[in-house]
């Protein structure tokens, strides 16, 4: 692909909540995009961007001059406008499931790429679910996707959920070893929730045992990421269902930062210093397509036995980095480490701007 002449615009759906103001922040200065429209729920439209976060902007930097300037528009009513206005969308949206599904498909039905951050259309059978190191080959639906439903420039692309970025990775790494069985404990940040200490003091001090629906995620999701795309016919994933995982997910008291312990048996014989050979040495398809939004290193390990915590390495390479540490024998499974990802940059808006860099590069946007 030639560089790029100009810049690319972007329209964000959901731009007032947790994750929306992230993808403002980090689209602030972004080389390939900026940010044309934003578009929120009704309630928030008609205001300024600035008016509209009043009182629940959560990001430590200040809301960019010309963003808070900007007229928020209606994720309902605009979709002529914002059709105009932009070239791709972000979605943010919170809200139900099937709403999501219906909003998402109208953009993408009007001639607009939608790169979600939303689990609506995560297990819709045409849709990718990308995390852009592992799966990028998957973006290869996309065309299936778009004869299936008709659309001519639209498509829905997905990321997965914020609790499987520290562990998907390195089970990706060391896939020939051949991971059977996983054992998986996640300890997530209240901003996973849309929170902050201001806004859930009750987490102050606390630990909550139970994060609704994170399990069931935690552990289906990887199946289809690690899985392959099903060319027949209307096209699909057939599913990789080994390794086996079971999690526990965990809310802590932290800001920022997922960490995961795991808990792994490998099929093949393996030693520490293999394990930690596969995390150096791992293949990125991405290096060759120089993304703005990549990390230097996308997986780093830390000899210190106190390492990653969660205050020191979740803003590695710009939040964007896996941090791991801890690699060590298990009594019972065989091997067991610590992994940490930032949940609102990685695990968010960070890992669908840099899928849509990729997608840039593979030309599905213009």
């Amino acid at each position: 692909m030639k560089k790029l002449n100009k810049k690319i615009s972007v329209g964000i759906l959901g731009a007032t909540g947790m994750v929306g103001q992230r993808f403002v922040c980090l689209l602030k200065d972004h080389p390939w995009f900026t940010v044309t429209y934003v578009a929120a729920s009704r309630k928030s439209s008609g205001k300024t961007y600035e008016q509209a976060v009043k009182g629940r902007w959560s990001q430590k930097e200040s809301i960019p001059k010309d963003v808070g300037e900007f007229i928020v528009g209606s994720i309902e009513d605009d979709l002529d406008t914002i059709s105009q206005k932009c070239s791709f969308v972000f979605s943010a949206i919170d809200a139900d499931k099937d709403f999501i599904k219906k909003i998402e498909e109208a953009y993408a039905k009007a001639g607009l790429p939608v790169i979600s951050n939303n689990s609506a259309h995560r297990w819709t059978s045409d849709i990718p679910m990308i995390m852009p190191e592992i799966n990028p080959h998957h973006l290869d639906i996309i065309p299936i996707q778009k004869k299936n439903r008709g659309w001519t420039t639209g498509f829905i692309v997905t990321k997965p959920n914020c609790s499987i970025q520290s562990y998907a990775p390195l089970l990706f790494a060391w896939r020939n070893f051949q991971p059977q069985k996983v054992i998986v404990s996640t300890y997530q940040a209240i901003s996973g929730a849309s929170k902050t200490f201001n806004s859930w003091p009750e987490m102050v001090d606390n630990v909550i045992p139970y994060i609704g629906g994170e399990e069931e995620k935690s552990e289906r999701e990887p199946k289809k990421i690690f899985g392959k795309i099903n060319k027949i016919k209307k096209g699909g994933f057939v599913f990789k269902n080994i390794p086996k995982i079971s999690a526990n997910c965990v809310r802590v008291p932290v800001a920022d930062g997922h960490m995961a312990t795991i808990n792994i048996k490998f099929k093949k014989k393996v030693s520490k210093e293999k394990l930690i050979k596969s995390l150096k040495n791992f293949n990125n398809p991405l290096d060759i397509f120089k993304l703005p939004s990549a990390p230097k290193a996308f997986l780093t390990y830390f000899k210190e036995p106190d390492r990653p915590q969660t205050k020191l390495d979740r803003d590695l390479y710009n939040g964007m980095g896996i941090s791991v540490g801890r690699i060590r024998v298990d009594p019972v499974l065989g091997w067991k480490c610590v992994a940490l990802s930032h949940n609102t940059i990685r695990g968010a808006a960070g890992g669908s701007v840099l899928t849509a860099e990729l997608l840039v590069k593979k030309g599905y946007i213009k």
